[in-house]
């Protein structure tokens, strides 16, 4: 990508951060930037998930006619519907939802976006995202019967999920020492023993 480029892609970020959505519009009629641009320095976020954030959705809107895809992680699998439910922007989830984004997609660490509602206390974005899972897996399940294309994979998430799986220590490993390893109470004359003392 060019220096150019990469320059507007860091302005885009910051006018969507701000909301300000005649910059983000003139950013992209240039037609130099990519809306998907994902931001290695905040850790693959795309202008999308900096709507999301921010709960400015006639950005988002924006974003999207220009080809912004609401599908894309983090570099932990966080898509915008992950950081709207955080944030507690009921409006950004609805029309997340009614764009029919992924809103029961888990993370790297399996949490749903209802789950980070939960978690921060969103209590309106829990009671919605209850219902719009269902909604989502039903119009998942429609689309695929009737052979319509969804876009609702990040196509880089599987090959970044798993070099994350393998950068963390093993679980196998440390499993099998524990076992081996024969403490002070790992039997029951050991417990009774160490009772008495």
């Amino acid at each position: 990508m060019e220096l150019a480029k990469l320059s507007d892609m860091t302005k885009l970020h910051q006018a969507v951060a701000i909301g300000d959505c005649n910059t983000v519009k003139k950013i992209l009629k240039k037609g130099l930037c990519d809306p998907n641009y994902k931001d290695v320095d905040w850790n693959d976020r795309t202008p999308l998930h900096w709507a999301a954030i921010k709960g400015h959705v006639e950005v988002m809107l924006l974003l999207i006619e220009y080809g912004a895809r609401p599908c894309l992680v983090t570099d932990v699998g966080w898509t915008p519907v992950h950081f709207a439910a955080e944030s507690g922007h009921l409006n950004v989830l609805k029309t997340l939802h009614a764009l029919h984004a992924a809103v029961d997609a888990p993370d790297f660490f399996g949490d749903t976006p209802k789950r980070i509602a939960q978690i921060y206390g969103q209590k309106a974005c829990v009671a919605f995202l209850e219902k719009a899972e269902l909604e989502c897996s039903n119009h998942r399940l429609i689309a695929t019967q009737k052979g319509l294309p969804l876009d609702q994979h990040d196509e880089e998430w599987g090959d970044k999920k798993r070099e994350l799986e393998l950068s963390l220590p093993s679980t196998s490993k440390n499993t099998n020492k524990k076992k081996n390893k024969k403490g002070p109470c790992s039997t029951r004359a050991n417990i009774t023993k160490w009772r008495r003392k």
